[in-house]
C-alpha cells in the first residue's frame, strides 16, 4: 500500500493545527459547544461523504484547540505571594548544580508538579528519589527565560511543571508523606522510578563509574542526570545523541530480544500480550519519556496487527500514535523529543522504500552483509533527512559524520543493552560492559576529532525550517515519480 494513503494522517495534522491554534490564543474561547456542534453536524452529514470528511477534519481542529485550552488552564496556578508550607515528594533523581540540588517535586495536596532548587549542603546531597519533604518556600510562575530557540517556560509547561521554587537549607525537612491523594498513574510512576534507582545502584556497585556509568544509565535506563557536558558534546558532535536518549532503537532491540525469548507459534496471542506488558513495564521504568511512549504505542499496534497478519508499520500507524498521545497530552507537541522522534520515523517510512528499491531484492537476500549495510545506509539517510532541520533549529548543528557514526553506535547500543541485562543477572560480567562503553566512547572521540566533524552556528528561523520541509517533501514526490526500481 502507498505510504501516503493514510486517512489518519490528515486527522493527525488537523489535530496538530488545532493544538497550535488553541495554544496561541491568549483568551479563553468556548470550544466545547463548538466541538459538540461540529460532531453533531458530522453525524447528520453521513449521506454526503465529502462533506462529512471535511466536517471530520474541522472537528479534529476544534478538538485540538479544546484540548490545548484545557491543558493551558491546568498549567495555570495561583501561588501565594510569600512563603507557604507544602508537603511534597521527590519524583526525579536529584541533580547537583553549582549551588543547588535540582529535583522535581510533586505537591501531594494539589498534585501540582514544581521544579525545585534546594540549597546544596550535606543534607540535600543525601536526598533520594521518593523522599517525602515538608518545605516552606515561595513558589513562582515558570520563568520566561530564553536562549536562542530554547524556551525554558515552554520546556517546563511541556513537562507538566506549574511553578519553580528555591528552598533554603533551613526551610525543608524529611517527612513521611502519604501518597493516597496521588493518582494511580503517579503512584505507579514513582514505584517504577524507585525500581530504576535500585538498578542504577546495582550498576554502580559493580564498578561502573564516571563516563561508563553515565552512558549505561542513560542508554539502558533513561537516566541522563549524570551525563557531563563534555560527554553530551562528544555524542552531539558525532551525531550519536540519539543513543543516549531512549527511543525506538532501544525499544526495538528489547522487543526483538523478548520476541525471541517468549514468542511461540502455539501460544502466539498470550506471548505477544506478555511482550507488550513487558515493553510497557520498561516504559514506566525509564520514566515515560515521550519518544519511548511513541515507540511503545507503535510496537503495541505492531504486535496486535501481526496477530492478524496485517500490514504492521505504516504512516497510518504513526498518525494513530500521534493522535493518541496528543489527546492524552496536547503539550507533548512542543516537546523536542516528540518532534524528533515522529519526524525520524515519518521520514523512514517515506524514504526507506524508495532507497531500498535501488538494489535488487534478490541480490540483497543472497548477500546478508550487503543487505545489512544497505539497510543501515537507508535508515540513517532517511532519519537524518527527517530530523536535520529540527536539529539545526534547536541545537544549531549538523553532524557530517552521522552515517559513519550510525554504523558504530547501533551495533554498540545493541551490545551495551544486552550486556547491561547480563550484568544484572551475572554481576561478574561487569568488566565486559565497561570495556564496551569505553571502546564506544573512544571511537566517538576519534570521530569528533575528524576534520569538519560538525557544522556549527546554524540558526534557521521557524519559517526557514518549514521551507526546508517543503523542499524535502518536493524531493520525495520527485523521487517517487522518477525513481527506477531495480529488477527483482
Amino acid at each position: 500500500m502507498n505510504q501516503m494513503e493514510a486517512p489518519l494522517l490528515r486527522i493527525a495534522l488537523c489535530l496538530i493545527a488545532g493544538i497550535v491554534m488553541g495554544d496561541a490564543l491568549t483568551v479563553q474561547f468556548p470550544w466545547m459547544p463548538v466541538f459538540v456542534g461540529m460532531a453533531a453536524a458530522t453525524w447528520l452529514a453521513r449521506k454526503w461523504a465529502q462533506v462529512q470528511s471535511l466536517l471530520i477534519c474541522l472537528s479534529f481542529v476544534v478538538l485540538g484547540a479544546l484540548l490545548a485550552g484545557q491543558q493551558k488552564e491546568k498549567l495555570q496556578a495561583t501561588w501565594p505571594e510569600g512563603e507557604a508550607r507544602y508537603e511534597a515528594v521527590i519524583m526525579s533523581e536529584p541533580v547537583e548544580k553549582p549551588k543547588t540540588v535540582a529535583v522535581d517535586l510533586l505537591l501531594t495536596k494539589s498534585r501540582r508538579k514544581v521544579k525545585g532548587y534546594i540549597h546544596k549542603d550535606e543534607r540535600s546531597r543525601a536526598l533520594r528519589l521518593g523522599d517525602g519533604l515538608h518545605i516552606q518556600s515561595r513558589i513562582s510562575e515558570n520563568s520566561s527565560w530564553r536562549r536562542g530557540s530554547f524556551d525554558y517556560r515552554r520546556y517546563l509547561e511541556t513537562h507538566g511543571f506549574t511553578g519553580t521554587t528555591f528552598i533554603a537549607g533551613w526551610n525543608w525537612q524529611h517527612a513521611t508523606v502519604s501518597l493516597r491523594e496521588l493518582s494511580y498513574l503517579e503512584r505507579s510512576r514513582l514505584f517504577f522510578l524507585q525500581q530504576r534507582s535500585r538498578l542504577l545502584k546495582c550498576f554502580a556497585a559493580q564498578g561502573l563509574e564516571n563516563d561508563e556509568y553515565a552512558v549505561v544509565a542513560a542508554m539502558a535506563l533513561g537516566d541522563k542526570s549524570v551525563l557531563t557536558k563534555e560527554l553530551k558534546d562528544m555524542y552531539s558532535l558525532t551525531g550519536a545523541s540519539h543513543v543516549l536518549a531512549l527511543s525506538g532503537l532501544h525499544l526495538g532491540i528489547i522487543y526483538m530480544l523478548l520476541s525471541v525469548l517468549v514468542v511461540g507459534r502455539r501460544w502466539r496471542m498470550a506471548s505477544q500480550l506478555l511482550v507488550i506488558l513487558s515493553i510497557w513495564a520498561y516504559v514506566f521504568l525509564v520514566g515515560l519519556p515521550v519518544s519511548v511512549v511513541r515507540s511503545a504505542v507503535m510496537l503495541t499496534v505492531y504486535a496486535l496487527l501481526s496477530l492478524g497478519h496485517r500490514q504492521k508499520m505504516s504512516v497510518n500507524v504513526l498518525a494513530f500514535t500521534a493522535i493518541v498521545m496528543l489527546c492524552c497530552n496536547p503539550m507533548a507537541l512542543f516537546d523536542v523529543g516528540f518532534q524528533l522522534s515522529f519526524m525520524a520515523v515519518f521520514a523512514i517510512l517515506l524514504f526507506m522504500p524508495l532507497l531500498e528499491g535501488a538494489i535488487p531484492r534478490k541480490f540483497l537476500l543472497t548477500h546478508r552483509l550487503v543487505n545489512w549495510l544497505w539497510a543501515m545506509v537507508c535508515i540513517s539517510l532517511s532519519a537524518q533527512t527527517g530530523v536535520a532541520p529540527l536539529i539545526a533549529f534547536y541545537f544549531g548543528r549538523f553532524s557530517t559524520w552521522f552515517l559513519l557514526t550510525n554504523f558504530i553506535v547501533v551495533p554498540a547500543a545493541t551490545l551495551i543493552l544486552y550486556l547491561s541485562l547480563l550484568v544484572l543477572l551475572i554481576p561478574s560480567c561487569a568488566m565486559l560492559l565497561i570495556y564496551a562503553v569505553r571502546a564506544l566512547n573512544y571511537i566517538l572521540s576519534q570521530i569528533a576529532s575528524l576534520p569538519l566533524a560538525s557544522i556549527d552556528g546554524l540558526q534557521p528561523s521557524m519559517w526557514q525550517v518549514a521551507l526546508m520541509y517543503i523542499v524535502i517533501g518536493a524531493v520525495w514526490l520527485w523521487l517517487k515519480k522518477t525513481a527506477i526500481r531495480a529488477p527483482e
